[in-house]
């Protein structure tokens, strides 16, 4: 992917170098970190750290998108994000994404500073979303999923899994732009553990190429996921930093433009090697 886009003034140059999205959940149950950040001081904190560690961008998440997870009410994820969002805006440069797949909450967090949203539904739990990230003139990270987080791990059979997940990305985009927002500012996402099995998300990265012709600039969450404790039987998340940063490998070899990630400081190092192998 070539281009550029603009976000808070800084430059995302699509190709020369691969960004990373610090992930930041604000949530008790999140699979690998929750409850570590659901107070305003912790998550504070830990944004600052990951902006100081090398990341481009702070995703600030709300509800859970952990297999299982419940759907939490507007108003509590509205409680949870939005004040995080606030305080960081106050303290930090780098742009901030929300996590939502809801427009109350996305149009909320972008009136409190944020300046990215980032829909795990690619836009389809939500009629309102696509009309509304038009309406606020920011970029949307549109994802693959099947179901829901309640469901979704029983929707993993496919006759055609890469060209069913392009077929929906495709839709998406074209339902993006219909609804008024620019191609350049819409990202893809493959959705990684989001209604694939173990070796389907191995498929995935290995063919992850295969999603530049759809345009739009890539990325990848791969981070501490159970694909990766399954192939290092490491049932703790937190234990999955050296997995990650194999797949964060073959994710960037593969086309990733943005990785998203737990473990800034590592994952910079290793993007730094990557880029400089494979770009």
């Amino acid at each position: 992917m070539s281009g550029n886009l603009i976000i808070r003034g800084r430059c995302f140059a699509w190709g020369q170098r691969t960004y990373l999205m610090g992930v930041l959940n604000v949530t008790p149950d999140s699979f690998s970190d929750g409850g570590d950040f659901n107070s305003t001081s912790a998550a504070l904190m830990q944004g600052q750290a990951m902006v100081a560690a090398g990341a481009d961008i702070i995703d600030v998440g709300g509800q859970s998108t952990r297999p299982g997870a419940e759907q939490i009410t507007l108003a509590e994820e509205l409680e949870r994000v939005i004040p995080i969002v606030q305080t960081l805006r106050s303290k930090i440069t780098v742009p901030i994404s929300v996590d939502t797949t809801r427009a109350d909450v996305a149009k909320a967090a972008i009136k409190a500073g944020a300046d990215i949203v980032n829909d795990i539904s690619g836009g389809t739990f939500d009629a309102e979303m696509l009309p509304t990230v038009a309406s606020l003139n920011v970029p949307i990270v549109l994802m693959h999923i099947r179901g829901t987080p309640q469901t979704m791990q029983q929707m993993t059979e496919y006759e055609d899994l890469l060209g069913e997940m392009k077929a929906f990305l495709t839709k998406q985009i074209t339902a993006a732009t219909k609804a008024g927002i620019d191609l350049e500012k819409i990202i893809i996402d493959p959705g990684i553990g989001f209604a694939k099995n173990h070796e389907q998300n191995l498929q995935l990265l290995r063919n992850l190429r295969s999603l530049t012709s759809l345009n739009c600039p890539i990325l990848v969450g791969v981070s501490r996921k159970s694909f990766i404790g399954r192939i290092l039987n490491q049932p703790n998340p937190k234990a999955r930093v050296w997995g990650t940063a194999a797949a964060c490998c073959a994710a960037i070899a593969n086309g990733a433009d943005i990785l998203r990630i737990h473990d800034v400081k590592e994952m910079r190092e290793v993007s730094l090697v990557a880029d400089t192998l494979f770009r």
